[in-house]
């Protein structure tokens, strides 16, 4: 009997000092010390509007008559990763929004699922309320694909032409517990934005990466915004590009070749059951827009234009 009790204690012990550790390594690990406030984005360029579920950082730029495209970023990087094309879109005459998806940037982080209903009500919200009128083009990268693709299926009445760069093909939850995901997001957080430049071919390009990624992870809900993504939004590429070719509308299909984050081989999966305009780009990985920016953007002109 007292050999059992002191085994417990022993137990009860070891157990105390592994969360001890754990909570320390959390703790000394995490980043997001601050909350997101009017003040916190007193000096943040672009603008703010208060949409149905939070706060969304935005740009909106162009003539009030000029034909709409959004431009939806990927899963955690948020809207300058549409830098070049913003910019190159603008000159040419087009009315160009782009903005931070909720729980990225210095958008609001609300404490929901971050599921398909939570994203395409950011779009649809941003539509209504900017008064972007009912034949807005869509182009979205890597998860931001998905989003427009889902998106464009459940309102395609509200949608000109799609443009898809590099998208997420499958979406699949975890098997581990999700709070093990939380825990390994915190103590990892900068494997999660050095692991940014990997969507280079050439990283070295592009030193100010990593430095432009970390002001978002020091906001509170940041990480659970990407976990929660991950364990809420399922994503069936060939359903969903499916449902999209059953819309009718115009695709522009533009990938990296040299892509190791989403295999260019994903492109045959959805050109197997999506009707495209497809454009394989050469000495360029996961961001083709911006590692061959004028390429790209020459492509895209000629579609909005055809």
């Amino acid at each position: 009997m007292k050999i059992l009790k002191v085994s417990i204690i022993i137990v009860i012990f070891l157990v105390g000092a592994a969360s001890l550790i754990l909570y320390g390594f959390y703790r000394y690990n995490n980043k997001e010390t601050k909350t997101l406030t009017d003040a916190s984005r007193k000096n943040i360029p672009g603008s703010f509007i208060k949409l149905s579920q939070g706060v969304t950082h935005y740009q909106l730029e162009g003539p009030d008559s000029a034909q709409v495209i959004i431009l939806v970023h990927g899963f955690s990087v948020p809207y300058y990763i549409w830098d070049p094309t913003y910019d190159f879109l603008i000159k040419k005459g087009y009315r160009v929004l782009r903005y931070d998806m909720y729980g990225r940037g210095y958008s609001d982080r609300p404490d929901v699922p971050y599921n398909q209903d939570l994203y395409n009500t950011q779009i649809l919200d941003l539509i209504n309320q900017l008064k972007l009128g009912n034949k807005v083009n869509l182009a979205g990268v890597s998860f931001g694909g998905a989003v427009i693709t889902n998106f464009t299926c459940s309102h395609p009445n509200l949608i000109n032409k799609i443009i898809l760069v590099d998208p997420v093909y499958e979406q699949k939850k975890p098997a581990s517990p999700q709070c093990f995901t939380l825990y390994n997001e915190a103590v990892n957080s900068d494997e999660r934005a050095n692991g940014q430049t990997t969507d280079f071919l050439y990283p070295k390009n592009h030193p100010e990466w990593i430095k432009r990624y970390l002001p978002q992870m020091r906001f509170k809900g940041f990480r659970n915004a990407l976990v929660s993504t991950m364990y809420n939004y399922h994503q069936d590429g060939k359903q969903s590009n499916t449902c999209l070719n059953n819309t009718g509308k115009n695709v522009l299909l533009i990938w990296g070749k040299a892509d190791k984050t989403l295999s260019p081989r994903f492109a045959d999966s959805i050109r197997s059951v999506l009707k495209v305009d497809f454009f394989p780009v050469d000495g360029a990985a996961h961001l083709p827009m911006i590692e061959k920016a004028d390429t790209v953007n020459a492509k895209i002109l000629s579609f909005l234009k055809g």
